[in-house]
């Protein structure tokens, strides 16, 4: 994948981000609050787009972050998505799946402390 792919990849997940925060603090608002699951909407909100904005720092070199940046995309995708489904739906075995988002973002963070070549 070339860099300005990652990067247009990234940007659409940080679009998603404000747009399923903004469905959490409005469209779905009533329905979270319903469930009693608020918080872990804002948790996903606030790491999908922690992430994203880490997806698009590291597009800028994108051959060299491969490992990093897929593991914060599948990161964000299993543990923001499954908090999101979670909170909508209240499916208990969803809660399951967000540990295993949280160790792929464990992963990115790890490469990049790993890692040989500065990103900036």
């Amino acid at each position: 994948m070339k860099s300005s792919t990652a990067f247009r990849i990234a940007a659409a997940l940080a679009f998603l981000g404000v747009a399923l925060g903004a469905f959490g603090a409005h469209a779905f608002s009533s329905r979270l609050v319903a469930l009693d699951t608020v918080k872990p909407w804002g948790t996903a909100s606030l790491y999908h787009l922690l992430h994203a904005v880490v997806l698009l720092v590291l597009s800028r070199d994108y051959a060299a972050r491969k490992v990093s940046w897929w593991s914060f995309f599948f990161g964000v995708l299993v543990f923001s998505g499954s908090l999101y489904v979670y909170s909508l739906t209240r499916v208990k075995w969803l809660a399951l799946l967000t540990p295993f988002g949280g160790l792929a973002l464990l992963i990115g963070w790890g490469s990049l402390v790993l890692s040989k070549k500065e990103t900036m």
